[in-house]
């Protein structure tokens, strides 16, 4: 599992897991059923404690993203349709935000973002 943990972002590692872990999840890369790393291995991989996989698994469980079972290990859940939607709204929403931010700095209008946004989508605006 390609997990890239980064000590100086300043967001927790457990949350930079468990965040990778959704992304994968929601854009297909992890399915329905898809077993996880044990705990463990995922800790050794990543030369970090178990006990900070164990949180992140506790939070993408709490979350809906995944089930675990004793002895047998954590497996990708189904995933609700409209869940999935509004995960992905978000994550728009906050690019986007970003790209509102920086395009106020760098005086484009909205039209001019508009336009761009136009091209960049292919035109179906």
């Amino acid at each position: 599992m390609d997990i890239i943990i980064s000590n100086s972002s300043g967001e927790p590692i457990y949350n930079q897991i468990s965040s990778q872990i959704k992304t994968m999840i929601l854009d297909g890369r992890l399915k329905e059923g898809d077993a996880l790393p044990s705990m463990r291995s995922l800790a050794q991989q990543l030369r970090i404690s178990v006990i900070t996989t164990k949180r992140a698994y506790e939070e993408l469980e709490r979350d809906g993203f995944i089930e675990s079972y004793t002895g047998k290990g954590s497996f990708v859940k189904a995933q609700n349709a409209e869940l999935f939607r509004e995960e992905q709204l978000r994550l728009i929403e906050e690019m986007l935000s970003n790209v509102c931010d920086k395009a106020k700095l760098c005086g484009i209008e909205l039209d001019e973002l508009r336009e761009i946004l136009e091209i960049v989508y292919g035109g179906q605006l």
